[in-house]
């Protein structure tokens, strides 16, 4: 692991404080985590940005999924 200098908000910074009191951790260990999260929601959101853009260049057609229909219907 690396150490790390940043510059933030004395209000975020507060309210940092208060988290990870509450939550009984580190500081370090609730920005890393915070970090991941960001990272990992910043991949997905990427992923849907491609299928949306894959979708309006090739978009469903009439008939292509229709022989799933029966299998949709719960009697």
């Amino acid at each position: 692991m690396k150490t790390i200098q940043i510059t933030i908000d004395d209000q975020l910074l507060l309210e940092v404080d208060r988290e990870i009191q509450r939550q009984g951790i580190a500081r370090s260990l609730f920005i890393r985590k915070a970090l991941e999260y960001t990272l990992r929601r910043l991949a997905i959101e990427e992923l849907e940005r491609k299928q949306a853009e894959g979708y309006m260049r090739y978009p469903v057609t009439s008939g292509e999924f229709d022989v799933w229909e029966s299998e949709q219907a719960w009697s």
